[in-house]
């Protein structure tokens, strides 16, 4: 029977030790050096060593409260703290409330070193605002007070010039106090350094903040395998609890996939999981993440905390309660407010939603920061401007509680309606609104959240407003989504208002969705419409939709019908961007239908209004269109320059950049170098397969073609090291290999093995050896060819498994075969 050993100081299981080798006794060199000071306190006899009145502890961890559960995760946080505090003498934690500051703070103390010779830990939040805070921190430390002197006095004497940790558990209520008295004591005592967490920085002269992030949660699409869903510190929280609750409880592939939602909807927090997680002895996951979808029920689930944790920690409520009283009048008013915007916002957003009602209009940008100062918003990572912000699900559920006590819910929804109105109009106003990316585009779940809060499904707005979510949809590829939208629509009125733009949008949608038929039946649905109102910028979008519907169809010549006949209204009216956008269409029609010298003057003449002009999304889709027409000519180096100014525009990881990969790999074949061909192909192939994504059909067709073409005419060793070459290209290593950055070709064309790098680690013969192995000679015929004995080949191929750390026949010839393909 298999024997556990736990470690001798904190009890943690201990992996087992090498066959042979002396069983480990603690998990770490900190639980060694802590069991090392414990026994340098007791004598021989074993009794304790008496310590003198006003000594310190004799090592760091003493006084500080032992935890009855595990710690989980935030490794990376702890080895920042450590760096931080070596730099800064007060470090303030800051973070949401039941974000898990005060458990960080409290394991980060326990492993300090032993120059901090005390720790000393002062829980504020039972302190009220009126309450003398030095004093109250001195009782805590045990210190009593002394005639004529303040407490403040008394700390300072107490502390002197000694090495100490002060920790200050949540300040945030009682802020400024804390900011003076951390103030006066860091001046005073040159040895003390003091850790505090709040919900809002101190600030402090010299203060270093850090902000502790919620918990990682697995990304979208990573599927139910457990040993990839525990990677995540908020799955493993959460099996931890569950665990202790529901003994017997594990995670696997019948219930990873609900776990890791269910720790998506809680945004990480750290208290929610573990609230969450106690759910699991009296209900089924299932129930759990229902419930966390019910905004009536969500609060009430995630209750019940521990009997002897602070009040605050009762539930989630009471911790986001602890924070909204600290909060002014006008504060609690656009925190409430911001309660619809479910998608998150920016500050116009925020202005336009949250303003009036006693909210000044130049008070909202204020607000909103000092809200994120509060960790009751957070901002949302990336360089975006403007800025956006979002409040955690949990946070929201309980500021649209408070939305609903105070009376303002209808009036808010209202404003944001009118608000995403406002944001249609910018959209309204251009010629080819589908393919547009437009300020909507940012607010997808505010728009459905807004559309599923309208109770009157037939009015203008709400109509107007299903049309522009139907468009976002469509950009993001989802039609899916878009597609019961814009039948709902289609349906439901035979108002003309709308003209053919419900129409034109649906034809481009179903081409999405390769259902070419309908296709066609909305597109002439779109132009008919369009022709009866009379309206040019509506016919013109019409009859793009029926075009593309045509082009997917293969009717080229019907297409370039249309899309000249369209080019001629965008001209008409006097839009430059839109008509070459036009032009670029009727360029990729004629290109589809064999006419690429006439699509090459037609790009010459749009393609510098698009470079220089356009979104990023409509001049990549030019530049590639140009980059087909050139290789359609023959002329593959402007082809493979246009091309790699593609992909140099895009981001790396949309599908945008598959197609100026797929282009390179035309130009590849097209100059002869099939490895490159294929090696391309595979690795555009496995990330459309990743992201979900299809080409359109003619583009597909060539493409294939081209691929089917590389593997006939290279050998088998050379098509498997280009396949696995391929696979293993994504990212930025794509991207170097694709735009033939110095040296990515032999990093990236096959890894075969990362102890074979380069060829000089053999001989001359030994390489042309293993050549003749990827082509798939036998001994016996690499002799013959070599003018060598069976047995001399057999001696070189030893000594090249030797070198390479190759055991295997194929293998070398996957290593010779790369090798091969970059000289």
């Amino acid at each position: 029977m298999t024997r556990h050993r736990t470690c001798e100081s904190c009890a943690t299981a201990l992996a087992a030790a090498p066959r042979g080798g002396r069983p480990a006794r603690y998990c770490s060199n900190a639980c060694r050096q802590r069991a090392f000071r414990q026994r340098a306190t007791h004598d021989g006899a074993g009794k304790e060593r008496p310590v003198a009145p006003d000594a310190s502890p004799p090592h760091p961890g003493r006084g500080l409260p032992r935890a009855l559960d595990s710690f989980v995760g935030r490794r990376q946080e702890l080895s920042s703290l450590r760096t931080l505090l070596r730099a800064s003498r007060l470090l303030t934690l800051t973070g949401a409330g039941g974000v898990g500051k005060t458990r960080l703070a409290l394991e980060f103390a326990k492993g300090l070193p032993e120059r901090h010779a005390r720790v000393d830990v002062v829980a504020l939040d039972s302190l009220h605002s009126g309450a003398p805070l030095a004093q109250s921190v001195a009782t805590a430390l045990g210190l009593g007070e002394r005639a004529g002197r303040s407490g403040t006095d008394v700390l300072v004497r107490a502390i002197g010039d000694t090495h100490r940790l002060l920790i200050m558990d949540n300040c945030e209520h009682l802020a400024e106090p804390c900011a003076r008295l951390a103030a006066t004591l860091l001046g005073h005592c040159p040895g003390l350094r003091i850790l505090a967490t709040s919900r809002e920085a101190l600030r402090v002269p010299g203060e270093t903040v850090f902000r502790v992030g919620e918990l990682p949660v697995p990304p979208v699409g990573t599927g139910n395998d457990p040993t990839a869903l525990l990677r995540s510190d908020a799955i493993r929280l959460f099996v931890e609890r569950a665990s202790s609750r529901a003994p017997g409880f594990a995670l696997g592939r019948d219930n990873g996939a609900t776990v890791a939602e269910i720790c998506r909807r809680l945004d990480g927090l750290t208290l929610a999981v573990e609230l969450a997680a106690r759910r699991v002895g009296a209900l089924p996951l299932g129930d759990i993440l229902a419930g966390l979808d019910d905004r009536l029920l969500q609060l009430s689930l995630l209750a019940d905390g521990n009997r002897t944790g602070p009040r605050r920690h009762d539930g989630l409520a009471a911790a986001i309660d602890w924070s909204h009283r600290l909060l002014d009048p006008e504060e609690r008013a656009v925190f409430r407010r911001l309660a619809v915007l479910v998608g998150g916002f920016d500050a116009g957003a925020a202005e336009a939603v949250c303003a009036g009602s006693g909210v000044a209009p130049h008070h909202v940008l204020r607000i909103l920061c000092a809200l994120e100062a509060k960790s009751l918003i957070v901002r949302l990572p990336g360089d975006a401007e403007p800025a956006r912000f979002r409040q955690l699900r949990a946070i929201r559920a309980y500021a649209m509680e408070r939305l609903v006590v105070s009376g303002e819910l209808h009036t808010v929804r209202r404003r944001a309606l009118t608000w995403l109105n406002g944001l249609a109009d910018v959209v309204g106003n251009e010629v080819f609104a589908d393919q547009t990316g437009g300020p909507l585009v940012a607010e997808r779940d505010n728009l459905a959240a807004a559309l599923a809060d309208t109770t009157d499904r037939d009015a203008a707005p709400y109509r107007r407003l299903s049309l522009e979510l139907a468009r976002v949809h469509y950009q993001q590829e989802q039609p899916s989504a878009a597609r019961p939208l814009l039948e709902g629509l289609l349906r439901g009125t035979d108002e003309p208002a709308p003209g053919g733009a419900v129409a034109a949008l649906a034809t481009r949608v179903a081409c999405q969705q390769a259902d070419l038929a309908q296709a066609l039946l909305l597109g002439e649905q779109a132009v008919r419409l369009e022709r009866r109102r009379g309206h040019p910028s509506g016919l013109a979008n019409a009859l793009d939709a029926r075009a593309a519907a045509r082009l997917c169809r293969g009717e080229f010549a019907a297409a370039v019908t249309d899309l000249r006949e369209c080019l001629g209204l965008v001209e008409g009216l006097g839009r430059p961007q839109d008509t070459a956008w036009c032009t670029h269409h009727l360029a990729w029609a004629l290109l589809q239908g064999g006419g690429a010298a006439e699509a090459d003057v037609l790009m010459e003449r749009c393609l510098p209004v698009l470079r220089e002009h356009a979104h990023w999304s409509r001049a990549a889709a030019a530049l590639h269109t140009a980059g087909a027409v050139r290789l359609a000519l023959g002329r593959l180096r402007s082809a493979e320059a246009l091309f790699a100014e593609v992909l140099g525009i895009v981001p790396k990881a949309s599908f945008h950049a598959l197609y100026p990969v797929e282009g390179l790999a035309l130009v590849a074949a097209e100059s002869g170098d099939m490895r490159r061909t294929l090696c391309l192909y595979e690795a555009s192939a496995q990330a459309r397969r990743r992201l979900d994504t299809e080409p359109e059909a003619p583009w597909r067709q060539r493409v294939e073609q081209a691929a089917v073409r590389a593997r006939t005419l290279l050998s088998a060793a050379a098509r498997d090291a280009a396949l696995d070459g391929g696979r293993r290209l994504h990212g930025d290593r794509l991207v170097a290999y694709a735009l033939r950055t110095e040296g990515s070709d032999r990093r990236t064309a096959t890894d075969a093995t990362a102890a074979a790098e380069d060829r000089s680690l053999l001989t001359g013969r030994e390489f042309m050896v293993a050549e003749l192995v990827s082509e798939g000679l036998t001994n016996r015929q690499i002799a013959e060819r070599l003018g060598l004995s069976p047995r001399t080949v057999a001696t070189h191929l030893d000594r090249v498994r030797d070198k390479l750390g190759l055991r295997s026949r194929t293998r070398i010839a996957l290593w010779a075969a790369s090798r091969t393909m970059d000289g």
